[in-house]
């Protein structure tokens, strides 16, 4: 089976407006063209991961089970829309909330890397083709970390930008 290349995106902030620790479908406020992106970079062979840190965890707000039941529930709309996540992966650490619970997973908190780099052990993927997509600066020090280019995403509209990163550079 031959590498693919991957596109590693944030969630809150990228996939849906970061309204604030969002763990229920009924908060989620999807980013203008996101199930459009999604698609596209599918459609390119893309695999397609988020990565998102989710202090709610540790400060108590919700569970794990809350956030993979959200996941799967995004998944599922994104299905609707020909596109689909291949991997998720949430950081419940956040070392002001340290109780111990998640002190193994505190490299998997952006700008630390383990994320990407724990996705990148799991799957047969192609460094020099892929990418991330963050809304903030820790996503863009995760990204360099794990040895791949970030490029910082303003909200606006998502399949906006990633035709952008797509469409050849003007010689």
């Amino acid at each position: 089976m031959s590498k693919r290349p991957a596109a590693f995106l944030d969630r809150d902030g990228v996939l849906n407006r970061d309204t604030g620790y969002p763990h229920r479908p009924d908060q989620i406020e999807w980013v203008d063209g996101v199930m459009e992106a999604v698609a596209l970079l599918k459609a390119h062979g893309y695999l397609l991961f988020v990565v998102t840190n989710q202090a709610g965890i540790a400060r108590g707000y919700y569970g794990i089970s809350d956030v993979e039941a959200l996941h799967r529930w995004m998944n599922m709309r994104l299905q609707e829309h020909g596109g689909s996540i291949d991997d998720f992966r949430i950081s419940p650490y956040h070392p002001d909330f340290d109780d111990g619970r998640f002190t193994n997973l505190a490299d998997w908190r952006k700008p630390r890397p383990g994320m990407l780099l724990d996705l990148l052990a799991h799957w047969d993927v192609d460094l020099s083709r892929s990418f991330m997509i963050g809304d903030r600066a820790t996503d863009m020090e995760a990204a360099a970390a794990a040895g791949i280019p970030g490029h910082l995403f303003k909200g606006n509209d998502l399949l906006e930008f990633v035709n952008d990163l797509l469409s050849p550079a003007p010689d």
